[in-house]
């Protein structure tokens, strides 16, 4: 979900109004996947780079995040959502890693949509988290689908389709074991300004390609 930042600067706003732009636009995201038949949704929404920003940004963020997670618990019952995080959680303030655990523990029972927020996520720390994984169970016979369950993201598909919005051309440690046969859509749009037809475009191109999976 990209380009908030530079949303708010051509709109002459603080880059926060931004990031706040974009949670809402989170939000009218997951009903339109609802509304369109979507079972899983992951948002990319902090990596384990984004820690590297100033102080003031990521603190900010990371209020917007507790924010986050009180509207979650509330709503995502209300629509009966499976919530999970995924991420070295360990590195949150402790009171966050309590609302997400909340979050988690009350949305437990749904199963029809399940909203993935990767969250202090990246694919690379998630690749060595298997690993060590995998060793402490001495699996040297470990294949494929031994690996998968030591991810993160175990219980859900791999992702169909990955959309990345503000002009990016590159996946930036989003899922990279789980990616490589997903239909990639790159849009110069920034997040905040992604709109619902934005989005049905992309599920109507989507629907038209082929996908052989190297057969």
């Amino acid at each position: 979900m990209d380009g908030n930042r530079r949303w708010a600067k051509e709109r002459g706003r603080p880059s926060f109004e931004g990031h706040a732009a974009g949670y809402e636009k989170l939000k009218e995201t997951v009903l339109w996947a609802k509304e369109a038949g979507i079972s899983y949704m992951v948002a990319y929404v902090f990596s384990t780079e984004n820690w590297k920003r100033t102080e003031e940004e990521v603190s900010y963020l990371m209020d917007l995040i507790r924010r986050m997670a009180d509207d979650l618990a509330a709503e995502a019952r209300k629509n009966e959502m499976k919530v999970r995080f995924i991420g070295t959680k360990e590195r949150l303030a402790l009171d966050i890693q309590k609302k997400i655990d909340e979050v988690e523990e009350k949305t437990r029972e749904f199963s029809r949509f399940e909203l993935v927020i990767a969250l202090s996520y990246g694919g690379r720390e998630e690749i060595l988290s298997a690993v060590r994984a995998l060793l402490r169970e001495k699996r040297e016979d470990a294949n494929e689908e031994a690996f998968s369950r030591a991810l993160w993201t175990a219980s859900i598909p791999d992702p169909d389709l990955i959309i990345r919005t503000g002009g990016e051309k590159r996946l930036s440690g989003f899922l990279p074991w789980q990616t490589v046969y997903s239909e990639l859509f790159f849009v110069d749009t920034y997040w905040p300004a992604f709109t619902k037809n934005d989005f049905l475009e992309i599920l109507k191109e989507f629907s038209t390609r082929e996908r052989r999976r190297g057969i």
